[in-house]
C-alpha cells in the first residue's frame, strides 16, 4: 500500500517531522516506508553492508554519512543485497554509486547524491543509535515514510 506523505502529514503533522534536507530518488521504488534502523559512519561503509545483509523485515535503515559526497556509501552490490533480504528502503545523508544498477532494483534508495568512489571497509561507526539529519531525530523503532516528496519520521 502506498502512503503519500502530503496526505499523511495533513492527517498527522503534530506527530511527524518532516526532513527539510532535499534527497534524490535513486532506486526502483520512489515510495517507501517502514521501521527505522540507523548507522552512522564517515565514508567507512563496512557496517552498512553487515546491517543490510541481514533480514530487513520490510525496515528502512537510514545512513548518516555526515552529508559527504566525497566517497559512496552504497552500491549495487549492497543494494542487492538489501533487496534480496527484504529492506524496504535506503537513505543515505551522503552518496551511493551505481544509479543505473540501483534504479533497477525493487528498493527504495534516496540519497543526496553519487560518487563513483567507494568507500573505506574498516567498520569505524555505530549501529542502531538515533541520529540527527538536518535537526530531524531518526531512531530505531520509529517509522519512517518517503516518496518523491519528501521524508517523514515519527516524532
Amino acid at each position: 500500500m502506498t502512503i503519500a506523505t502530503a496526505d499523511l502529514y495533513d492527517e498527522r503533522g503534530d506527530e511527524l517531522d518532516s526532513l527539510s534536507l532535499q534527497f534524490h530518488d535513486f532506486g526502483g521504488r520512489t515510495s517507501f516506508h517502514g521501521a527505522v534502523r540507523t548507522v552512522r559512519c564517515h565514508r567507512d561503509n563496512a557496517l552498512v553492508k553487515a546491517v543490510l545483509a541481514t533480514p530487513g523485515e520490510g525496515a528502512v535503515l537510514v545512513i548518516d554519512g555526515g552529508g559527504s559526497l566525497e566517497s559512496a556509501l552504497v552500491g549495487d552490490l549492497i543494494a542487492g543485497s538489501a533487496a534480496r533480504n527484504g529492506w524496504a528502503g535506503i537513505i543515505v545523508n551522503g552518496a551511493i554509486r551505481d544509479r543505473e544498477a540501483i534504479a533497477g532494483l525493487p528498493l527504495g534508495v534516496k540519497a543526496l547524491g553519487s560518487n563513483p568512489r567507494k568507500s573505506a571497509k574498516d567498520g569505524i561507526g555505530e549501529v542502531d543509535v538515533p541520529v540527527v539529519i538536518a535537526g530531524v531525530r531518526f531512531a530505531p523503532a520509529l517509522h519512517v515514510w518517503a516518496d518523491a516528496d519528501g521524508i517523514l519520521v515519527e516524532r
